[in-house]
C-alpha cells in the first residue's frame, strides 16, 4: 500500500466556477473525490492539500518526506511559473511526482510556457482537464509499481 499525496496550487479551490473555458466545470472536490475513490481501489492511501499561500505548499512537501508519502500528484497553477522555493521543496524532499495541469500550458499566455517543475517530474500531463488527475494517478501507481522490482 503508497501513500500518495495529491497537491493543488493557488485558485484551484475556485475550480467550477473559475474560467470555466479553460479549466472546466469540475470542482476541486469532485476531483479530490475521484482520486480518492481510485486510490481506495488500488488499496493505495490519499491525501488532498490545497492552498494559495505558497509557503503552505512549500511546507507540506517537506513534511511529506518525514510522513513515507511515496508519490505526489502536484498542480503547482500559477506557482508553476514562478516558485523557486517550491522546486526547491520538490527536490530537498526526493519524492517522486507528476506535474498536472488542466489547460494545456503551452497554448496559452508565453509566461506560462515556463515550468520550474517539468524538468525535475518524472512526468507531465497537461491539457486534459480533470482527467489529468486520473492519468497521472495511473502513472504514478505504475511507477510505484516499477520500484518494486
Amino acid at each position: 500500500m503508497a501513500k500518495i499525496l495529491l497537491l493543488h496550487g493557488p485558485n484551484l479551490n475556485m475550480l467550477g466556477r473559475r474560467e470555466p473555458e479553460h479549466y472546466g466545470r469540475t470542482g476541486l472536490d469532485a476531483i479530490d473525490a475521484r482520486i480518492a475513490e481510485l486510490a481506495a481501489a488500488y488499496g493505495h492511501t490519499l491525501e488532498s492539500f490545497q492552498s494559495n499561500a505558497e509557503h503552505e505548499l512549500v511546507e507540506r512537501v517537506q513534511a511529506a518526506a518525514g510522513e513515507a508519502v511515496d508519490f505526489i500528484i502536484v498542480n503547482p497553477a500559477a506557482f508553476t511559473h514562478t516558485s523557486v522555493a517550491l522546486r526547491d521543496a520538490f527536490l530537498a524532499s526526493g519524492i517522486p511526482f507528476i506535474e498536472v495541469h488542466l489547460s494545456n500550458i503551452h497554448r496559452r499566455e508565453g509566461f506560462r510556457h515556463h515550468s520550474y517543475f517539468s524538468d525535475i517530474a518524472v512526468g507531465v500531463i497537461a491539457g486534459l482537464g480533470p482527467q489529468g488527475y486520473e492519468l497521472a494517478f495511473h502513472a504514478a501507481v505504475e511507477q510505484l509499481g516499477n520500484d518494486d522490482d
